[in-house]
């Protein structure tokens, strides 16, 4: 596939199931990842990989968040958080470890991680699979991220769901790109 076509192409997919890329294609979707653009060379994304029945445990942190963050929630709202976990055979949470005594702005960091994850979406199609992009609630948390490893003054950029794509792009139309862009001409 084409760069150009791979980018035009591009979309979320609806539903992934088994299988999920191996040891293999997770770390060229890694490698990938890790050629994001990153001012100042620090380096700011952390990725946390988790399959397997490890997802359980992810399931069970998201709802003990939505438990503690809305009070009173109904069996079936806890149920439907706990099913995230299983949106996908794999999932990588990505980081930003924000260095806040850098010359470099948090949002930079934070971006960086961002292109690191869209870095990730294009290799894994690459490899013939896709992805999800998500974040939500959990992800603001800091109890949530220092479940995870991470401090609150990192950023989770997001959950990304890694797996097979069987049903293809849902009916989205696609934007004309022009009606997002207009040309400068300098001060009026």
């Amino acid at each position: 596939m084409q760069a150009i076509e791979a980018l035009l192409r591009r979309y979320s997919a609806r539903a992934l199931t088994e299988p999920a890329p191996d040891d293999a294609a997770l770390g060229l979707i890694l490698e990938s990842a890790t050629r994001a653009p990153d001012h100042g060379r620090l380096r700011p994304w952390r990725f946390i990989v988790i399959q397997n029945e490890d997802r359980a445990q992810l399931g069970e942190l998201l709802a003990e968040q939505l438990r503690r963050t809305k009070g009173s929630v109904s069996d079936e709202a806890l149920e439907r958080e706990r099913r995230k976990a299983f949106r996908a055979p794999l999932i990588v949470v990505v980081a930003a470890i924000i260095a806040v005594d850098a010359k470099i702005p948090a949002i930079e960091q934070i971006l960086s991680a961002g292109a690191a994850t869209q870095n990730m979406l294009h290799a894994a199609r690459a490899l013939g699979f896709n992805g999800m992009w998500k974040t939500g609630e959990a992800a603001y948390d800091d109890r949530v991220k220092g479940a995870l490893g991470l401090e609150p003054k990192d950023a989770i950029v997001g959950f990304l769901y890694l797996g097979t794509d069987e049903q293809g792009p849902g009916p989205l139309t696609r934007p004309d790109w022009k009606e997002f862009v207009r040309y400068w001409k300098g001060f009026a």
